[in-house]
Order: C-alpha cells, then sequence, then structure tokens
C-alpha cells in the first residue's frame, strides 16, 4: 500500500454529514419552546422547530421511510437512511378528533422522496375545533446529531429548509 492509503481509507464515521430538513407544511416557522404543550416546548419527545401551518398539505420533510402514521392520523414519524428519525405532529390535542378532518395518501413502511404528499388536512376544520394547529416538527433520535441550525420566516411545504444537522 502507498503513503496515502490509510488517508484514503478512513472511515466514513470520521466525516461530518450535513442533512437538511426541509419543512413538512407550508406556514411560518416558530421557535419549538412557544408550542403550548410541554412535551415540545420542554423538548421532552426531541428537539427541533414548530410551524404555524397556511396549508393543507403535510409533505415529506426528508427522504426516508415511513414510520408510524397514527391512527387519527394527526401525527408521523418518518426515518432517513441515515438514521435520522423525525416525529411530525399536527396540531396539539388533535388526537381527540379521532381523524376527522385529515386524510392520508400513504401508508406505513412507505418510502418516501422530499416533497411526497403524505396526510391531507382540512384547515379550516381543524382551525375551528383543535386547541392549537402549531405542528412541531422533531428529531427524536437526537443522541445522533452533533449539530442542530435551526431557520426562522416562512416556509413553503417540500421546498424551504427549516433545520440542516449534522450527524
Amino acid at each position: 500500500m502507498g503513503l496515502f492509503s490509510n488517508f484514503f481509507e478512513k472511515k466514513k464515521d470520521d466525516f461530518n454529514q450535513v442533512i437538511e430538513i426541509k419543512s413538512p407544511i407550508s406556514g411560518k416557522i416558530i421557535d419549538i419552546k412557544n408550542v403550548p404543550d410541554a412535551v415540545f416546548s420542554q423538548k421532552i419527545v426531541g428537539d427541533g422547530i414548530a410551524i404555524e401551518p397556511t396549508g393543507n398539505e403535510i409533505v415529506a420533510p426528508i427522504n426516508g421511510t415511513i414510520g408510524t402514521i397514527f391512527k387519527t392520523m394527526h401525527a408521523f414519524s418518518i426515518q432517513s437512511k441515515e438514521g435520522i428519525e423525525l416525529f411530525v405532529h399536527f396540531g396539539i390535542d388533535t388526537v381527540n378528533l379521532q381523524g376527522k378532518g385529515f386524510k392520508k395518501f400513504i401508508q406505513e413502511s412507505t418510502i418516501v422522496k422530499v416533497g411526497d404528499k403524505i396526510i391531507f388536512l382540512d384547515l379550516p376544520f381543524l382551525k375551528l375545533n383543535s386547541k392549537s394547529i402549531i405542528t412541531p416538527v422533531v428529531i427524536s433520535n437526537m443522541e445522533r446529531i452533533k449539530s442542530i441550525k435551526k431557520y426562522s420566516g416562512n416556509a413553503i411545504a417540500g421546498k424551504t429548509t427549516i433545520m440542516s444537522i449534522t450527524i
């Protein structure tokens, strides 16, 4: 082996990888600390951001595989090929609606690309019948994350980067 062989054969783990997480719904990005539910605001389930939605579709924020889609369709998990686990939760106490106001486009275990439709929302109905429509987007396996950069402003579903993470 040559002089540089060890350099070029460095383990993949020695390099940082940056992953961009896109907005799963159109709306205004807000600080996770402002979510009116301690489970999210105190980062009990993970760190991330939240969105005050204006859109009526939730799309895949990363390329990955859909994990659990709750029977009530208010929340789902997705895992990237790099092992990042995201949890998208529409609104607060929306589980109490028992699926009313939601329609899912795909099934669990579906492989998706950024922007693929996951859930349709009847936003006017949900605004009237929910405690809050603020939508947390959290990384549930923060132990894998070396750093996280959160963005602010308005977001377009499947287009706008809301977080950049380094693993």
